[in-house]
Formats: structure tokens, C-alpha cells, sequence
């Protein structure tokens, strides 16, 4: 199936399905003699994995990470890395229900209509569990990242419709909704919690912040650093919008608003978020992803079957009633594949 690979200079492919036997991730352009180990990468997976919370889904999957190929002695080779996940807590038996069915919300419909046959059970590829492999290679591309003294961090900035007014950067791993607002996460909470007693979802907003990153990464005119992080950010299935900087808000700003002067060498202020022309300025990147609502809810739905019948459908399985706490590392992996993959761009561009 084509659309299963990202990048170019640090290129990775996902693989597998939510209720298969496993999900994983091959990852091409690792630069040799960086040391990596599975539990490094363990820490972003133990980060993602479901059950962690109430507001998460309780499906208990440890994704302990096998690393296969690509490395010797705790060191990368260069060669292909090769990282898989073994689901161990599938029930594909709670989607036979729907399996002749379109739940509202989901890619049923479109799979089917694209490939002629769809997996079902809990989605396929469809599902957010594809995410692992992103996350662990995301991991790796951290690693590189570090040596380079770029960070990467993201945090849930609005859940539905309560958003933080404080930002404690320290609060956001220990609170169940990785908040930025202590306060705001307890408020979060009581509202997830709400909405999944009754069976329903809630979406939100959450903001990454990129720091350290040198002045000239991005590829203008189609692979400008913005687009390609824009692009990697809207394959994430429940991403729905993205922007960066002042965002949508510079509509409505007047040119001498927007425009980031500078003084002594220096931008007095960051609206662009980090980027002018597709290329980084050296500021913090600054972008923020809307998140949709799940889409497997417990109430009653209209949909039909594909003899295209009229129904009701109720969704059962085990699902999370606000993707954002699971989603900041997933926006966090797909930031660092992007800004290493740009890094060995900018490599072949100037010497």
C-alpha cells in the first residue's frame, strides 16, 4: 500500500494493523556510531502506550520495544534500523458487529472505496495504533537531535474547550492530559471523565514548541520546512488543522503587528513562528495542531451497512475519550523526524 513511507534523507516506513500481530517501523538515514538501545526509545513508547489513565483507553498494550537490525554494541551501523512491537491485548471479536458497517467518523467508508476490502478490526492501518512505529522512530530521530542541542516538546493546550492560561513546562508529565496549566489539567480531567460516562468525546489544541534549531533548515519552494512539518502533522489521523506562530490570528493583525523586526542582530518578536520564506530563523518553531473529537463513541449513530441499509450503530471496544494526552508524543516524533531529516538536507546543501 503506497503512503506508508515519510521523509527523504531520514526516511522512515510504518507497518503493521491495530488488531494484527504486531506494528513497527523501518527507519533509513540513521547516522552510524549514535548510541541507541531499546530503552531509550522505551521512554517515548511507555509515553504513548494506552492504560496509563482514565482518560485514556484501558486496552493494555506494554509495546516493548525488539530492535532487529541496525545496530551493534548499543551503537547505530548506518544500516536499516529495524524496530517492531508485538500487539499482545487484541479483541478483534468487539468489532464483528461492525464489520459489514460505517461508524461515523472513521475511514470504514473510504477504505473500502479506496482498496475494495478493509480490516475491520479496530480500523487496520486506520488506527492511532500505527503511531508506535512513529513514535519509536521518532525516538531515534531525538537521539541524533540531541546532539545537534535541539529539544522538542508538545503539551496539550486546550481540551474541550478549556484551555491553560499558565505555562508550567514542569507540569506537563504529571498530569494525565500532559497539560501546560496545572489548574487547567484538573479541569481537563473532570470533563474527559463527563463526556465518557455518557458515552461521548471531546477534541482540543495542542502546542509544540522546537527550540534550538540553527537558521536555514527547509528546502523552498515545495519542501519548506513549514509545509513539510504541516504535512506531517495533518497525516496524524485525528489531526485536523495546524498553525504556526500567530497562526490564524494574523489575519486579523496589520502588517506592522505581524512583521517580526529585528534589533542588534535579533527578532524583537517571533509571529512567524520560526520560519520565513519555508526556512528556519534560528527563533523557537512554534506551531499548533487541532485535535478532533474520537470518533468511537457508545451513543447511538445513523450510519449504513454496505448494502448501504439505514441503521443505528453503537461502538464498543476500548477507546480514548480525548486522543490529546495520547497525541503530544506522536506531535513530538513527527517534529523531530522532520527537523533531523532537514538537518541531512542542509548537509548536502552547503559544505
Amino acid at each position: 500500500m503506497a503512503g506508508n513511507s515519510f521523509g527523504e534523507s531520514f526516511k522512515i516506513t510504518t507497518f503493521g494493523e491495530s488488531h494484527g500481530a504486531a506494528v513497527g517501523v523501518i527507519i533509513d538515514g540513521v547516522t552510524p556510531g549514535v548510541d541507541i538501545d531499546e530503552a531509550f526509545i522505551q521512554v517515548q513508547m511507555d509515553r504513548r502506550k494506552p492504560g496509563q489513565s482514565t482518560v485514556t483507553s484501558p486496552r493494555k498494550e506494554y509495546d516493548i520495544v525488539h530492535i532487529l537490525s541496525g545496530t551493534y554494541e548499543g551503537k547505530t551501523t548506518g544500516t536499516p534500523l529495524f524496530i517492531i512491537l508485538y500487539n499482545k491485548d487484541m479483541r478483534p471479536e468487539a468489532y464483528d458487529d461492525i464489520k459489514h458497517s460505517f461508524r461515523p467518523g472513521h475511514a470504514d467508508f473510504t477504505y473500502l472505496e479506496k482498496y475494495g476490502i478493509r480490516d475491520h478490526r479496530g480500523s487496520g492501518r486506520a488506527s492511532g495504533r500505527e503511531t508506535a512505529g512513529r513514535v519509536a522512530a521518532g525516538a531515534v530521530a531525538r537521539k541524533m537531535l540531541e546532539r545537534r542541542g535541539v529539544s522538542v516538546i508538545a503539551y496539550t493546550q486546550e481540551i474541550g474547550g478549556i484551555a491553560c492560561r499558565d505555562y508550567v513546562e514542569e507540569a506537563i508529565e504529571s498530569n494525565p492530559v500532559r497539560a501546560c496549566d496545572p489548574q487547567a489539567a484538573v479541569q481537563m480531567v473532570e470533563k474527559i471523565e463527563s463526556l465518557a460516562a455518557i458515552g461521548d468525546s471531546c477534541g482540543g489544541i495542542v502546542e509544540c514548541r522546537i527550540r534550538g534549531v540553527q537558521p536555514g533548515l527547509g528546502e523552498p519552494v515545495f519542501d519548506k520546512l513549514d509545509a513539510d512539518l504541516a504535512k506531517a502533522m495533518l497525516s496524524i489521523g485525528a489531526v485536523k488543522g495546524i498553525e504556526f506562530g500567530a497562526g490564524f490570528a494574523a489575519a486579523r493583525m496589520l502588517g506592522s503587528q505581524h512583521n517580526d523586526q529585528m534589533k542588534g542582530g535579533e527578532f524583537i518578536t517571533n509571529h512567524a513562528g520560526g520560519m520565513l520564506g519555508g526556512i528556519s530563523t534560528g527563533e523557537e518553531i512554534v506551531f499548533r495542531v487541532a485535535v478532533k473529537p474520537t470518533s468511537s463513541i457508545s451513543l447511538p449513530q445513523q450510519t449504513v451497512n454496505r448494502d448501504g441499509e439505514d441503521h443505528t450503530i453503537v461502538t464498543i471496544g476500548r477507546h480514548d475519550p480525548c486522543i490529546c494526552p495520547r497525541i503530544v508524543p506522536v506531535v513530538e516524533a513527527m517534529a523531530c523526524l522532520v527537523i533531523e531529516d532537514h538537518y541531512k538536507r542542509q548537509a548536502a546543501t552547503r559544505y
